[in-house]
Formats: structure tokens, sequence, C-alpha cells
């Protein structure tokens, strides 16, 4: 079908350049006049400034934190010599480039604790590049592992060779644009060329199964996990690191599940699971006998969705979703319920760290008025303390947290489904039929949105508006069930869910109407801006998709796109062309129509969903806008999809969605 700004995919092209620069200019003209924009980057600046610190890990009894004093471009990696350690600087990824746009995207400190695996990413690129450190000396080793993504790394126990996962080579000029597919697993010894590794595990005639690999805490076993694209089902594979010679062998060798590592106790494995248990179980599975039927059920299926569980002072313990907020029950390995971890209220916990053979857990919570705070479950007393609660801001910049409100409420979409919504806002902000809104929301590869923190958020409510997140279908909130209800066939469940919660904002709530009613997502979830939009025009008043998928017809022919098939469907496919085409947002737009106010943002770099997607639909949706609403397009330079990119950008990117959202309020 016709496609007239095809050429907008070629991100490089002089011909593209150019409609970016001149597209850019138009946004930063329409920005600039506005009146509240320096006072609205000014606060966010402001509100942005306050510490940060990861959850504590412990390796070879030595202990590392990841730290932001608040406006740094990228978290600094201390070492300690406790969790509550202040410790020392050992790996500072600001000084890897001078604009900040250097990330350090994992880590993987060696058995012996002397040697630190470390991978980088550059300008927001899905791509990392593993280098290797003394960890007592900072001496960088001359070993330099380019052309990874999607993957940690693994130690052998002697600490000479490191696993990790690697791609061909793209051509110059399509490294942000090519098919990444065939990854392998590969060994390579230290001060060695990367050339001569050796391949460990692959599946060259499944170009579309994505390994990573890991180590387990013993250290014994390297686990290779293996997904066939995004869907939720996958393999798992087993490395004895400690044999000479072994080979690669399965644990979970069907992709018909989904079996993610919890723990192990020698050859004891014990899994996360959907078999069986749509909204997950524990099973234990013994390596040398795999047999499905074989496999042991350690802890049922709950009511709530089980997101993921470790083994921590020789316990299981396990995360739960209770309504898309967070809680943590702590098990016995014969799956006998010991206690359900004290969490203070609705939140989200982002992280949990321990060792099989220690009673400590330290956890990192956030919610949407905490903004990072850790705490320490001690699993022998059943007691919980909180070792770190920075303040929103420092200075004059405070916020006062204490004057919003969380609630949960439920909205009744197509089918009568149930869909939850979180609304916060300040105290005195009140149901009064004409309260300005932002409603985000995400809905698809199992993921789902849960309470957390943003100092956009902050500011926004700080200035009088409700903030509210929808919790749709084709989410992981819910287990299989919730997913399966929102992806291929049944995508069009998701934008109903998020039209049905955006009426009910706009209406019969009491909070709103639809012209004070702003929508916003990323990815995925600026697809469902992208697609709410081009099908409800008249249900908003503004609209912001970032870094959204946008053409559903050419979406799996760039970068790692046609892993999404296994959600969205498969162009190519006659009978899925009709799903895709009914609501492709850049196919939907309608010449002549009144589109209220956008905003498109994306990032030049942009490796994992390509700019193209955004070019081509604001460039589209401009020609066909049938009112007098602007219709802008925000690219930043050197940013990708979204991890990695420098705190500057984010604060100057955040402000200009807020300074848009405010300038065209109605």
């Amino acid at each position: 079908m016709p496609d007239p700004y095809r050429w907008l995919e070629d991100t490089y092209n002089d011909e593209t350049t150019a409609w970016v620069t001149a597209q850019n200019a138009l946004t930063e003209k329409v920005l600039a006049a506005a009146p509240m924009r320096a006072e609205i980057r000014a606060r966010l600046t402001e509100v942005w400034d306050y510490p940060r610190r990861g959850v504590p890990y412990e390796r070879a009894g030595r202990w590392f934190q990841l730290r932001n004093t608040g406006l740094q471009p990228q978290s600094v990696l201390y070492l300690m010599e406790s969790a509550d350690d202040e410790g020392r600087v050992l790996l500072d990824p600001n000084t890897f480039s001078d604009d900040g746009t250097v990330a350090l995207m994992a880590t993987e400190v060696s058995p012996d604790g002397r040697l630190l695996a470390y991978a980088t990413s550059a300008a927001g690129s899905d791509w990392v590049t593993w280098r290797v450190r003394e960890i007592d000396t900072g001496a960088q080793l001359p070993d330099v592992l380019e052309w990874s993504k999607f993957s940690g790394a693994a130690w052998t126990p002697d600490a000479t060779a490191l696993l990790y996962v690697v791609y061909d080579t793209p051509a110059q000029g399509r490294e942000f644009l090519a098919e990444s597919r065939v990854g392998r697993v590969v060994r390579h010894v230290l001060g060695t060329a990367q050339s001569d590794d050796v391949t460990v595990w692959s599946a060259p005639d499944q170009p579309e199964w994505i390994p990573s690999v890991s180590a387990t805490p013993d250290g014994r076993f390297a686990v290779v996990f293996v997904a066939h694209g995004t869907f939720p089902e996958n393999q798992l594979h087993v490395l004895d690191l400690a044999e000479p010679g072994a080979v690669v062998r399965p644990l979970v060798p069907r992709l018909d599940c989904e079996a993610a590592y919890a723990g192990n106790t020698g050859r004891t494995f014990y899994l996360v699971t959907d078999a069986d248990a749509p909204r997950r179980r524990i099973v234990a599975v013994d390596l040398d006998d795999i047999a499905r039927e074989r496999w042991r059920t350690v802890v049922p299926e709950a009511g709530d969705t089980l997101i993921d569980a470790h083994v921590f002072g020789g316990r299981l313990v396990a995360h739960y979703l209770e309504h898309a907020h967070s809680s943590v029950r702590v098990f016995a390995l014969d799956g006998t319920r010991e206690a359900d971890v004290e969490l203070p209220g609705i939140v989200t916990v982002t992280e949990m760290s321990g060792r099989p053979e220690r009673d400590v857990v330290h956890l990192g919570l956030t919610s949407f008025t905490d903004s990072g705070s850790l705490w320490a479950h001690d699993l022998a007393t059943a007691s919980i303390r909180r070792t770190f609660a920075p303040p929103m801001s420092i200075g004059s910049g405070a916020i006062d947290t204490d004057s919003f409100v969380t609630e949960q409420a439920f909205v009744t979409s197509t089918g009568g489904v149930q869909v939850p919504v979180f609304l916060v806002h300040r105290r005195d902000v009140t149901p009064a039929g004409d309260v300005p809104v932002l409603l985000y929301g995400y809905g698809g590869f199992n993921i789902p949105l849960t309470p957390a923190f943003s100092a956009l958020r902050a500011v926004w409510i700080e200035r009088g508006g409700l903030y509210a997140v929808a919790n749709l279908r084709g989410g992981g909130e819910y287990g299989r069930e919730w997913y399966d209800a929102g992806r291929r066939a049944h995508k069009q469940n998701v934008f109903d869910d998020f039209a049905a919660v955006a009426r009910w904002l706009g209406g019969a709530s009491g909070w709103s109407r639809p012209e004070r009613v702003a929508i916003h997502g990323g990815s995925n979830g600026g697809l469902l801006v992208g697609a709410s939009l081009t099908q409800h025009p008249e249900l908003f008043g503004a609209a912001a998709a970032s870094v959204g998928v946008m053409d559903m017809l050419r979406f799996h022919r760039f970068t790692i796109g046609w892993a999404w098939t296994s959600d969205y469907g498969d162009p190519d496919d006659p009978e899925q062309y009709t799903w895709l085409r009914a609501y492709s947002p850049l196919h939907n737009i309608r010449p002549g129509t009144a589109y209220p106010p956008t905003l498109v943002l994306t990032g030049d770099h942009d490796d994992r969903v390509a700019p193209g997607h955004s070019f081509k639909f604001a460039a589209a949706l401009q020609a066909a806008q049938g009112g007098d609403a602007p219709i802008l397009i925000r690219v930043e330079t050197s940013a990708g999809h979204g991890a990695g990119k420098p705190t500057q950008k984010l604060i100057d990117e955040g402000a200009d969605l807020l300074t848009f959202l405010e300038l065209v309020r109605r």
C-alpha cells in the first residue's frame, strides 16, 4: 500500500537529516515561546536533584552499589566493605565521555572478587561492549568484547574466562537499523583476541532464538536462557563450569512454558514457571532427571501473580503482585510459608539482593511518593529496617509528597473486564470536573505497570494535575490470561481498555472532561498513544508518544522488531496483516480529521524501535491535520530508546513534555 514517507526510515541520509533539523527547529520555536518553560525546567531540575542509590549486592565478600548524587549524568559504581559502608568509587562512567552519553549497563564480579567485567553502551544503543578491570588497582585489562546485547555475563570459577553473548558485526552504517539475529554464547579467555572466542551455545538454524547467560550464585553453573523473540516461553540450559570438558545440557528443553531460574542447591534447581499455572508457581527440578512429570511443585500457584523468586538464606523469597503492587512472601525450601515481609503501603519492589547462605535480604522500594528507599529484611527474625531514605530533592527544591494521595480505582471495559487505575494527586485536588489529567499506559509484552516515582510525575502533580496509570490487558499484572487477552488478534482490547479509562476520567469519575485529558506512553505505550489518537481523537485534549511503534506493517524489518510478532502478529501473514492494518497508527490517520495537539518524541540512535516509526507518523499526522492544533516532533540527539540516557537529557525532555502539555491545555 502507499508509503509516501518511507524515505524517512533511513535515519542518516541527507534528506532525513534535513527534515529532522527543520522539525526540531519548529518544535523549539513553539516551546521557546511558552512562558512557563523556564519555570518548569528549573523546578524539574530542583526536584530531580536528590541522591539515589541502587540495592547493594555482595560478591566474594565484597559489596557493590550504584549511586548518583542527584544530577550526575550517569550513576557511579562504588566498592564497600559492608552494605552500609560509604566505600569508594570503583567505576565512574561519567569519565567515559564528555557529554555523559556512555552508560554502565551491566557488571559481573569474578568469583575471587579480583576482577570486574562491565558492559557499556554509547548514545543509548542496545549494543554493549564488555571490558575487564582489576578491582583493587583499577588497572584496565586489554580485553574489549564488542557487539553484545540482551545479556549479562558469567565467569569461570578460576576467573580466567568469561561467557557472554555476541552477534555478528552489522554492516557499517547500519549498526542501529540492521536486524539482530543469531546470538551466540561464547567463551572468551582473558588476554586473547575476541576473534578467538569459542562458541559454547548457538542455534544457527533458529535465528529468532535470543540467548542470555548468567552464573549461579555458587559459581558452579552457567545458566543459558533462550527465548523465542519476546514471547514469554523459553528454554533453560546449564553448563557445569567446574567440570572440565562439560557441554551445555538442557534443563527446560522445550519452548512451551515460561521458566526462570530462582536458585539452586547443588543440582536441584528452583524455577518460577507458568507451566500449568497461568499466574506462576515455584518448582524444583533435578538436573539429572528433567522430565516434566518429575517436576516437584514447591510453592503452588496463588491468586496473585508471582513475578520472581530467589533462594536467599536457605529459603525462597518470592515477589508477588496484588492488583499491580508488590508483596513479598518467604517460604521454606519445602514450600512451607514462613512469613510475609512488611512493606510500607502501595509500593513496588524494584530489586532484591542476597546470598543463598545469608539471612539478610536487601530490597529496593519505590512508589508514586517514594523516590527509591532501601530496606534490609532479616529472614531469621522476620524484621525489616530502612537503610536509606532519600529526600525527594535537596536544598530549596524540597517537594511535599506527604501532600500527595495515591488511590486505586477499577474501570469497566469491553466484556465487563475491570481495569485497575492508579490515581495520584495533591490532597487538596478533588474531582471538580476540570482537573488536568495525564493518563499513562503500556499494555503489552507481559510487562506490568506498577507504582514508581519520577520527578516528571511529581512536578505534574505538584502543579495541580491528576496522574493516572492504567493497568491494561496485554500487561503482566494478572498473569498469562491477562497477557493473552491483549496480544495478537486481541490487541484491540488494549486500546479499548485505555479508551474506557479515558472516558471515565473525562466523564463519570467527575475528575475532568475530555479536553483536559492528555495521554502519554513510550515504546509499546507509544503505539498505544498512536492507536488511541487515531481511533478516538475526540477523547483527548493532548497526546505525547515516546519512541513508539507506529508502522505495524514494517516494524519487523528493523533491528529487533521481528521479535515482536508474538505480541503483534506477522505482517507477512495475510490473516495477521488484517489485525495489524486495522490499528496501525500510521495507516489509520484520516486526512481532514481534527487531531488534538500531539508531541512525538524519539532519539536518533534508538536501535530498539527505529526512529523512522516516529518520523513517518509525525509527517503523516502533520499532513492530515484538519484542525489548528500543533503536531510536533522532538528528536533527541545521541540518545536511544531510553536506557542509559544522561540526566540532563532526561530533564530537558521532561521539561519540554510538561511545557507542551501546559501550553496546549484547554
